[in-house]
């Protein structure tokens, strides 16, 4: 039962950061295509930082189930919340 809150909470963590990211390709990309912004952004050297706005909507996630005693979906959406954050230090030293 704990590890399914788990995985239900990772995935609305990994829902909510995808989504994050489209929408802050979007408000940001002066009205160009999701593909092209990310593109653009690769090439700039800013991915790392685009992916880290995008995970902004995990904390909305995170603290709707807190409010709502939903623990281990909490702890699900922070994982990734914390794995977002490893792999855009790692993708900004390489």
């Amino acid at each position: 039962m704990i590890k399914k809150e788990i995985i239900i909470g990772l995935l609305v963590g990994l829902i909510a950061n995808a989504l994050g990211l489209f929408l802050t390709a979007t408000l940001l990309g002066n009205g160009d295509n999701f593909i092209k912004v990310i593109k653009a952004a690769s090439a700039e050297g800013f991915l790392g930082k685009l992916i880290s706005l995008g995970a902004i909507l995990n904390l909305i996630a995170f603290f709707v189930f807190i409010k709502k005693k939903q623990d281990y979906r909490a702890r699900g959406v922070l994982i990734i919340t914390l794995f977002v954050a490893i792999f855009t230090f790692v993708f900004k030293i390489f």
